[in-house]
């Protein structure tokens, strides 16, 4: 009974630890993150690709 009472209790008070940010979502920030770092980054190279590349298909 002992057993089956603490438990219990152990299962009420589960709630300690729900101000913790599960790890999908620091992961997601995380990934947000890069993604814009490295966009910010290859911006500029990446325009100057895709616009030379237009050209090549539609002539001068």
């Amino acid at each position: 009974m002992r057993r089956l009472t603490a438990l219990l209790l152990r299962r009420l008070n589960h709630g300690g630890d729900r101000g913790d940010v599960p790890g999908w979502v620091l992961i997601t920030v995380m990934t947000a993150g890069l993604v814009t770092a490295l966009w910010l980054v290859a911006q500029p190279a990446l325009t100057s690709f895709f616009q030379s590349a237009v050209q090549a298909v539609h002539g001068p």
